[in-house]
C-alpha cells in the first residue's frame, strides 16, 4: 500500500473518531454496531471456527474477537491493525481473552502468520491507487490460510464518500474462481453488500 493510500485511511478514521467518538462503530466507518455484527454473522458461516486459528485483517477495535467469544469460544484469534488509536482500544477490550493476540502492522506488506482461516470485514473497501489492489490482496490472503478466506465488499458505494469504493460481485467472484475450486457468494443479508468464501 502506498504512503498516499495509507495517509488517506489514517485521515478518514481520524475524521470518523472526531465525528462519532473513539471506540464507536462510526469511528470504524460502519453505519452502526448492528451493521458490523450482521457482517460478522455472515462471515462466520465460513465454517466451525472452534479449535482453529483465525486471522482478522484490519481488526479495528477487535470486535470480531468479542463476537467469536460468544459463538466460537475455542477459536484462536489474531488481529492485525495499522492504526494505533484503533488497536489500543482493541487490546484494552479483548487482549485479556485467552488465545488472543493483537499486533500493529500493514497487512499489505507484513509477513503474516499462516492461520486456518482469514476473515476480512470492511478492510478491502478503501480506495487504492493500484487498480489491481483487491485482486492482489485476495491472492495474498488466500495463500496465507490453510482452510478458507472470507471477506466482504460493497457492490455500491456513494461516490461522495470518496475513500470507500465498490466492486462488481461477478468480477470478484470470477477472479476468486481462478484461485479456488470452491467459492461461495452470499449477497442476501443487506443491500449493496456481499461476502465471498474461498476454500482450499
Amino acid at each position: 500500500m502506498s504512503l498516499l493510500d495509507t495517509a488517506g485511511i489514517f485521515r478518514f478514521h481520524k475524521e470518523q473518531i472526531k465525528l462519532y467518538g473513539a471506540g464507536t462503530a462510526g469511528a470504524l466507518g460502519w453505519e452502526d454496531q448492528q451493521a458490523q455484527e450482521q457482517r460478522f454473522e455472515v462471515l462466520c458461516r465460513i465454517g466451525n471456527l472452534n479449535h482453529h486459528s483465525v486471522m482478522d485483517i484490519g481488526c479495528g477495535h477487535g470486535d470480531l474477537r468479542g463476537f467469536l467469544s460468544h459463538h466460537f469460544p475455542d477459536a484462536r484469534y489474531f488481529g492485525i491493525e495499522q492504526i494505533p488509536e484503533l488497536l489500543d482500544i482493541a487490546a484494552a477490550k479483548y487482549a485479556h481473552i485467552p488465545e488472543t493476540l493483537f499486533f500493529q502492522g500493514d497487512f499489505t506488506t507484513a509477513e503474516l502468520p499462516v492461520t486456518d482461516y482469514i476473515l476480512v470485514s470492511g478492510t478491502l473497501n478503501y480506495h487504492n491507487t493500484d487498480p489491481l489492489y483487491v485482486p492482489r490482496m485476495i491472492e495474498k490472503l488466500y495463500n496465507n490460510c490453510r482452510i478458507a478466506l472470507g471477506f466482504n465488499l460493497l457492490s455500491y458505494a456513494d461516490p461522495a464518500q470518496g475513500l470507500i469504493v465498490s466492486y462488481k460481485p461477478a468480477f470478484i467472484e470470477e477472479y476468486c474462481r481462478q484461485l479456488s475450486s470452491r467459492v461461495v457468494l452470499t449477497n442476501d443479508y443487506r443491500p449493496n453488500d456481499y461476502t465471498l468464501f474461498m476454500y482450499h
